[in-house]
């Protein structure tokens, strides 16, 4: 049997007898499934047996009596992200279905103290209220409710951005980490994948509709315990976009101060990661400092100003661009090092600089454009954190509110 062949057989809930039961499209030919292959999570994060397993869905399935999954907006290392229709409330939502470890629990939790202690949340994309299904054998998966938004800001949706919009973008993530901070709670993942575009409401909720606009679901059904399906996420139509951003995911979010255990153990993909987190040091406000300096340089450039070496490592990358790593942090990377890394007499590069790195990628911008960003990024990127500046700080600082000047 092929799989457009396939039946989808009753799921936790019934698909509604309203008309409005089309269900998408199987994939038909192997360029279909590779981009399967390419675009969804792996199959085997579906096994039971894997340590965070994936909870399965299908498209039409009704979950908690109340959500109707009409698409698929995404997936991360913790949960798959579903497009529903909230058939009490009547509008569309956002469904993070986390996997079987406790880590979503934990994001009810903390998303409680964000709405409990943030003044203004604004810019922070907040659950509106949180649910459980029940796995294979004793596996749970907490599933929490969001209103939703667009996309995150990373490739290829961040350079069909104008820079206007990124620039805003930055600004309006900015004054979300200052709340949050303000608050006692850092993020720990600051990154483009966890900033997201507002959009407008549908003017109608019908799958006819949605499928006109958004584009039909193609997926590949497997069976497991319960039928899954690899669904391809939607994408977002440019009338739909707005200029209003959000910062979200705090699976990884922590009071200052707070004790991470293992099973929250976790840091921000390498080219985001303060260099005091590769050396064994606690995360921080200022870590979250870091690596938003990281993503206003990714929004600003296109590129991180700080990357990656071919081979994986990212300690080459600041010390070409800005000088030695402190001596007493020597011998605690989490990985083979080098010794002029921790030289006090070692030099940047001058091809580290960032001036350079500017010119080459925006070789449309002024010389005081230049001489602005260039000293914006070494201010931001230091690499003792407690010589960063903190959110409210650099809300405030006329370098930062220089450049947002040129385009917002």
């Amino acid at each position: 049997m092929t799989p457009q062949d396939m039946k989808i057989p009753p799921q936790s809930g019934d698909v509604p007898d309203d008309g409005d039961s089309d269900l998408g499209d199987f994939v038909t030919t192997e360029e279909e499934e590779g981009d399967i292959e390419y675009y969804c999570e792996d199959s085997s994060r579906y096994d039971s047996e894997a340590s965070r397993a994936f909870y399965p869905i299908c498209i039409g399935e009704v979950l908690h009596d109340r959500y109707r999954i009409d698409h698929k907006l995404g997936h991360g290392g913790f949960s798959t992200v579903w497009l529903a229709y909230d058939l009490e409330k009547k509008t569309d939502v956002a469904l993070k279905v986390t996997d079987s470890s406790q880590i979503g629990k934990h994001e009810a939790q903390i998303h409680e103290e964000i709405i409990r202690r943030v003044k203004d949340t604004s810019h922070i994309l907040t659950y509106l209220r949180a649910f459980s299904l029940q796995g294979e054998a004793s596996n749970r998966h907490q599933v929490l409710v969001f209103p939703w938004v667009g996309e995150c800001l990373t490739f290829p949706k961040l350079e069909k951005l104008s820079m206007a919009s990124r620039m805003l973008a930055a600004r309006q993530m900015l004054e979300a980490l200052n709340n949050l901070h303000r608050a006692g709670i850092v993020h720990r993942d600051v990154t483009g994948y966890n900033c997201f575009q507002g959009i407008a409401p549908l003017k109608n909720h019908t799958k006819k509709y949605k499928y006109e606009l958004l584009g039909r679901p193609l997926k590949l059904q497997f069976e497991i315990w319960k039928s899954a399906q690899q669904v391809i996420p939607l994408k977002v139509p440019v009338e739909l976009q707005q200029d209003t951003f959000y910062l979200g995911d705090y699976s990884l979010a922590i009071n200052v101060g707070e004790q991470v255990t293992r099973e929250r153990e976790g840091r921000p993909p390498m080219r985001y990661c303060s260099p005091e987190r590769l050396h064994g040091f606690p995360p921080s406000t200022a870590c979250d400092m870091w690596s938003y300096m990281c993503v206003l340089s990714e929004f600003y450039l296109g590129f991180p100003i700080i990357r990656n070496t071919f081979g994986g490592d990212i300690i080459p990358s600041m010390v070409e661009s800005l000088g030695p790593l402190p001596a007493e942090w020597k011998g605690s990377l989490f990985w083979e090092y080098k010794d002029h890394w921790y030289d006090q007499d070692t030099k940047p590069s001058p091809q580290g600089a960032f001036e350079i790195q500017i010119k080459r990628l925006r070789p449309d911008i002024d010389q005081a454009e230049l001489e602005v960003a260039s000293s914006l990024f070494r201010r931001g990127l230091c690499l003792e954190p407690e010589k960063r500046p903190t959110a409210a700080e650099l809300l405030q600082d006329p370098l930062f509110k220089a450049l947002m000047a040129r385009y917002t």
